[in-house]
């Protein structure tokens, strides 16, 4: 298989141009959608043991209770989450009575009405299930089935001073983390210093990692803007892992040109192609597996986990693509650009 990856090169370097504009525009009309991890406040997440009240009657109940730029999303099962600025615990446990409140009783037994056979007025008659045993409770047990009725499944809560700093240290670790990389694949090819410089692989690198992560976060935003998805830590998690599986599958082919240099009889554009060409059938067997593995949790796996693994699908997706048809593209434009 000898495919014209590298000559085709201006056709996929624009289309990754094409994708990186359109997710920074995303990302400027409508920014990222942070969580509590970043702009502080808490999230409470709860399930209901019988019919789960609407979005509606929970908004207008914590209304009364003063609850500070409170959001309600409905989850499977029952359930639903919570997010709003208040981080006290008195607050916290404020909301959980209020929700108790709105739990939506079941009727257990039937009223008919029957004329009685005395002539006087009729009067309405209980007709009792004889399943159903009447009996006095005492207002300690009715309250113990009142809490058992919401379950609380999680509650998180984080101030703004700390979700600052995690935004802080997010950014910092990710341009801590390029320039790294930059650093490792120009050592790594130190000897290669012909007809690129070593450090060139390292930028090609870095600029198809980018492209990875740019995307994502454009996906992002546009998700965030239709759904209301929010990112937090485990987002930054994820693209800090792009960033290492992007590199790596870029490294392989990277290897393989490094390899090929020393003993290939052609220009330096076709051993780029013909390196391209040895290990494209790795890649993508290697990433289809990660993909349809990670298919498998967004659509089997919890809630808090889901978006965690769309991010890497996305990503990974990308980054399959990048390693193939960005990284090896530059360093061919690079070349040329040196001889320019």
């Amino acid at each position: 298989m000898n495919l014209p990856i590298i000559q085709k090169k201006f056709w996929f370097v624009g289309l990754s141009s094409l994708f990186v504009t359109t997710s920074i525009v995303f990302y400027f009309i409508w920014g990222l959608n942070l969580g509590i991890d970043f702009t502080g406040g808490s999230l409470l997440e709860v399930k209901f043991a019988g019919e789960r009240p609407g979005i509606e009657a929970v908004e207008a109940s914590l209304a009364k209770i003063e609850v500070k730029s409170l959001t309600v999303q409905a989850t499977d099962q029952n359930g639903m989450i919570l997010r709003f600025q208040n981080t006290d615990e008195a607050k916290h446990q404020e909301v959980m009575t209020k929700l108790r409140e709105l739990v939506v009783p079941v009727k257990t037994d039937k009223v008919t009405s029957a004329p009685l056979s005395t002539g006087k007025a009729a009067q309405p008659k209980i007709e009792a299930d004889k399943n159903i045993k009447v009996e006095a409770v005492p207002v300690g047990q009715a309250l113990g089935t009142a809490a058992s009725s919401v379950e609380e499944l999680r509650f998180e809560s984080v101030g703004p001073s700390i979700g600052r700093q995690l935004r802080s240290n997010a950014i910092t670790s990710l341009i801590i983390i390029a320039l790294l990389i930059i650093a490792y694949i120009a050592w790594t090819f130190r000897k290669v210093s012909r007809p690129v410089a070593a450090w060139k692989y390292g930028m090609a690198g870095v600029i198809a990692i980018f492209h990875d992560v740019v995307i994502v976060v454009g996906a992002f935003s546009l998700l965030g803007h239709l759904y209301g998805i929010e990112v937090g830590t485990p987002f930054v998690a994820a693209l800090l892992t792009i960033f290492g599986y992007s590199i790596n599958d870029t490294i392989v082919v990277f290897d393989r040109i490094r390899e090929n240099l020393p003993k290939s009889h052609q220009n330096f554009e076709g051993t780029v192609n013909f390196s391209v060409n040895q290990t494209i059938k790795r890649s993508a067997y290697s990433s289809a597996t990660v993909l349809l593995t990670l298919l498998a949790v967004i659509l089997y796996g919890g809630e808090s986990i889901k978006y965690f693994a769309l991010a890497l699908f996305i990503g990974i997706f990308f980054g399959a693509y990048s390693s193939i048809f960005l990284a090896s593209p530059l360093l061919v434009l690079f070349e040329k650009y040196k001889k320019s």
